[in-house]
């Protein structure tokens, strides 16, 4: 069995991503499902950025993602932050951490902007006028 090296987490709106990384040959699954068979393509190439940003360090690790909750655009933010993170944490160096914040800061700072709730008597619609029911 393998041991455990750096478990992170990423988060994004209501989606909640754990990473997993460990020694290996370079394997990235999420969800159990292998990087390559990832869909749709939009969103795996979004993951795939810290992956082509660290791409020397990637052939000597594993990754497992578990993501959870939120839409699928939303999850894949959350997979990303989270394999950003775990390889920084990894690599021990400020050299990849400054290539990432560089490249795009919400590879490894979270976006915590949520939906805003709705109010009461609005029909959902959380900063719509409230309509008049005369004139």
């Amino acid at each position: 069995m393998k041991t455990v090296q750096t478990q992170t987490t990423g988060k994004r709106k209501r989606a909640t991503a754990r990473a997993t990384l460990m020694a290996g040959t370079g394997i990235i699954r999420i969800n159990k499902i292998s990087i390559d068979n990832y869909e749709p393509r939009y969103y795996r190439m979004k993951i795939m950025e810290p992956l082509m940003l660290a791409s020397d360090l990637i052939d000597k690790v594993d990754i497992s993602v578990t993501v959870k909750g939120g839409g699928i655009a939303s999850q894949s933010e959350a997979v990303r932050l989270a394999i950003a993170k775990s390889l920084v944490e990894h690599a021990k160096t400020d050299k990849l951490k400054e290539a990432f914040l560089n490249y795009d800061r919400n590879l490894l700072v979270a976006d915590v902007r949520r939906k805003e709730p709705a109010k009461p008597n609005r029909h959902g619609q959380a900063r719509a006028k409230r309509q008049k029911s005369y004139r």
